[in-house]
């Protein structure tokens, strides 16, 4: 069976997907910060059924990082992603792309915004609020390494997971405004057995700490069977659906929520009642004690209101 190709350069992958373009084969692009788990494993399986040729990009991402924020820490693995990759069941992918930072960032990077040079992206209007209020320079990163991933890649379809609603907003909003030519795929989030959200932070977590958090995504559950209950009879009011949230939520002991939104699907605005076929974007951040540790990781999770 032929193995998986490995490319280090721009340079490599834009060759492969010349090949792949005069054999009119349709690309699919995962893009991931490594620390592969079944949530990559959803959308990498979803292209591989897709596309012709699917390539997975492993960058962990400076720009998306605040000097204080966890750029040191985050899980690298990328052996064992390899190994994951490489006994993926059935058709496996055709490339990974790895590459260093001054591949991808040419004129050098720093996490300070101030000091930061070169070519940054910034999708206004949907960017500042939720996440954005408290990482105020994270989607600027997220944006300005999607574009460089889509601008390499030219893929024909590029996957994304649920779980990071507002990522998703502002990639399809990057995507119509500066008018790339690749369709955004979303997919639902994957998750564990007792409900919470796969994310490569987890691993932080022990086990113990895992089972608390699936309070987590109960809690939205809470507020989404309520909102199910009551939209038969018209509008929804926010507050109602938040105190079936909130009252959950609460009951966790150690843990200290951000934020909980309801949201405008499309332009992420905050809502006052949720129309019935408009729908919402129910998402919370919430941060969980570490074992053994004075710190806290940071988990987001959201459901879809309809």
């Amino acid at each position: 069976m032929k193995s998986i190709q490995i490319f280090r350069t721009v340079a490599q992958v834009r060759q492969w997907r010349a090949n792949a373009l005069f054999a009119h084969q349709s690309v699919g692009l995962v893009p991931t910060m490594g620390a592969l788990h079944d949530g990559h494993c959803s959308l990498i399986s979803q292209s591989l059924q897709d596309n012709d040729k699917s390539i997975v990009s492993i960058f962990v991402n400076p720009s998306q990082f605040a000097p204080h924020e966890d750029l040191d820490a985050y899980p690298r693995t990328v052996d064992a992603d390899m190994a994951l990759l490489n006994q993926f069941p059935g058709k496996k992918v055709d490339a990974v792309f790895i590459p260093k930072v001054s591949e991808m960032y040419p004129s050098g990077i720093s996490t300070n915004i101030d000091e930061q040079r070169g070519a940054f992206v910034a999708v206004k209007g949907c960017s500042e609020q939720l996440e954005g209020s408290s990482r105020p320079q994270f989607f600027r990163g997220v944006a300005t390494v999607v574009t460089k991933l889509l601008n390499a890649v030219t893929p024909t379809r590029v996957y994304f997971g649920q779980k990071d609603a507002q990522q998703c907003v502002v990639v399809q909003n990057l995507v119509k405004d500066l008018l790339i030519e690749t369709t955004v795929k979303v997919l639902p989030t994957k998750r564990e057995a007792n409900g919470l959200a796969m994310s490569s932070r987890n691993a932080y977590l022990s086990e113990e700490t895992k089972q608390k958090s699936a309070v987590i995504y109960q809690s939205l559950v809470n507020g989404e069977r309520f909102y199910q209950e009551k939209s038969q009879h018209g509008p929804v009011n926010v507050g109602e659906i938040l105190a079936r949230i909130t009252d959950t939520l609460n009951d966790s002991t150690g843990f200290d929520i951000e934020y909980i939104a309801l949201s405008h699907p499309e332009t992420l605005e905050d809502l006052e009642v949720v129309e019935p076929g408009v729908g919402a974007v129910v998402s919370t951040a919430v941060r969980v004690p570490r074992e053994g540790s004075s710190q806290q990781t940071r988990l987001i999770d959201n459901v879809i209101l309809h």
